[in-house]
């Protein structure tokens, strides 16, 4: 929303405020407006990212396989699927082919493994890392 409104308002206020100073801290105070809501909305991801981190320092801590253990096995499972998906299935194929059977292995959609293994991995916290930083 901001990005469109900081194309269209400066131009709106030099048409309603006659006045330059008043229209430039027109345009000032829009422009404090907009990135404080940025900031806002980067402060808001940070604290999500926070807390999830903690609730998975608990949960790494914790002595329970149904705990502790779900986030191996779903990243093993991942693993194995995107593994077999494209080094297994295909050299079972070529293995197959080369003793003369041919074989029809059912095709693995990856599609909605890739976001699960991401967020596994914690790969979208590192980005609001990076922007808290400054190094995005």
């Amino acid at each position: 929303m901001w990005p469109a409104l900081l194309t269209l308002l400066p131009n709106l206020l030099d048409k309603i405020l006659p006045d330059k100073g008043a229209a430039d801290a027109a345009k000032l105070e829009l422009l404090k407006m907009a990135q404080s809501g940025e900031l806002a909305q980067l402060q808001a991801n940070t604290d999500l990212a926070k807390g999830q981190m903690e609730i998975n320092k608990v949960e790494a801590a914790s002595s329970s396989l149904f705990v502790a253990g779900w986030r191996p096995f779903v990243g093993w499972i991942c693993a194995c699927a995107i593994g077999f998906k494209y080094i297994g299935g295909p050299l079972l194929v070529m293995i197959c082919a080369a003793l003369g059977h041919d074989i029809d292995l059912p095709d693995i959609d990856t599609a909605d493994l890739w976001p699960l293994l991401a967020g596994l991995l914690g790969l979208g916290g590192l980005r609001t890392i990076e922007k808290v930083k400054g190094a995005a």
